[in-house]
């Protein structure tokens, strides 16, 4: 079976359409079909099936798919072991990342994987819903991920997830406000407070809900925003309070002071999603080895300060 038909099932078992395998490649819809089709006779049996009017794979097309990936896994273990041998981790790494993490951290990787000869490392950000990340590594060869301690939405993807930070989420208040004196913050203390919120479905919610839950009322969210500047400039405004993550959020105003929370879990793991083929990738593996090298300095260093 041909490797390259091989990978355009697999693109299908994860993206689920004809149409969005073929703008992922570069081909068009008609020629995805067909060569998928190329592929069932040298399987000899029916690997997709109709559903409406789009494709779905039939049992033993994702039983193929699976293989599909361990054949790629294998292919880019060998690129990668000659790489190493030759000690070139050069090529093209993309990356995704969202704003925060993004901000504490790649400035100083880029900055330190410039001196790496062939390598390029192109990134770009996004603030994605918690359910989101897992599908954007079809697209990037590493997206970093926030998720709340135990809250694994890409499980069963078979990605691998390395670890990077777990940050604590502070509380942030106002300077003036009446709670700024306390040592630390409980959900009794906030819950009736006018609240800057996140979209529905992003990480910092599941918080809130467990505030509410503790408390055994709603909050008030007034404003929803993913950009932290924004959330900052309404804080400084008095205009409410907010999870502010302690490692990642630079240098905070001094009109803003920050409170760790009690009585709930508030944190968050970041972490660095791959596909595992991606993963043997030595050029990969370099940019994640120096995620994960920064991301020890940031937090001793916020540990030392």
């Amino acid at each position: 079976m041909d490797v390259r038909r091989l990978d355009l099932l697999r693109e299908l078992a994860e993206r689920g359409s004809v149409t969005a395998v073929a703008e992922a490649t570069g081909r068009t819809p008609s020629a995805v079909s067909q060569q998928l089709k190329v592929l069932e006779r040298e399987a000899g049996m029916p690997l997709t099936e109709r559903s409406g009017r789009g494709l779905v794979l039939t049992s033993a097309g994702h039983a193929l798919a699976r293989s599909a990936a361990d054949v790629a896994i294998a292919l880019e273990r060998a690129t990668a072991l000659w790489d190493e041998f030759r000690n070139d981790p050069s090529g093209e790494v993309t990356l995704l990342t969202f704003p925060t993490i993004g901000a504490a951290l790649l400035p100083g990787v880029l900055a330190e994987l410039a001196n790496v000869e062939g390598l390029v490392v192109k990134a770009t950000d996004l603030d994605p819903e918690l359910a989101e990340f897992a599908d954007l590594t079809s697209d990037y060869d590493i997206v970093l991920a926030h998720t709340m301690p135990g809250v694994l939405p890409w499980g069963g993807r078979g990605l691998k997830a390395v670890q990077l930070l777990t940050e604590p989420l502070d509380i942030g208040l106002p300077a003036d406000h009446r709670l700024a004196d306390r040592a630390y913050v409980t959900p009794a203390d906030l819950v009736d407070e006018t609240w800057l919120g996140v979209p529905p479905g992003f990480p910092f919610e599941r918080i809130l809900h467990a505030i509410e839950e503790q408390a055994g009322r709603r909050a008030n969210v007034s404003q929803r925003f993913s950009d932290m500047r924004i959330i900052e400039a309404f804080i400084v405004g008095g205009l409410g309070i907010a999870f502010v993550p302690r490692l990642t959020s630079g240098t905070v105003s001094e009109s803003i002071v920050l409170k760790p929370l009690r009585g709930v879990a508030s944190a968050r793991q970041i972490v660095a999603l791959v596909r595992p083929d991606v993963a043997e990738r030595l050029a990969v593996r370099t940019v994640l080895d120096m995620l994960v090298s920064r991301a020890a300095r940031l937090e001793q260093a916020r540990a030392d300060a």
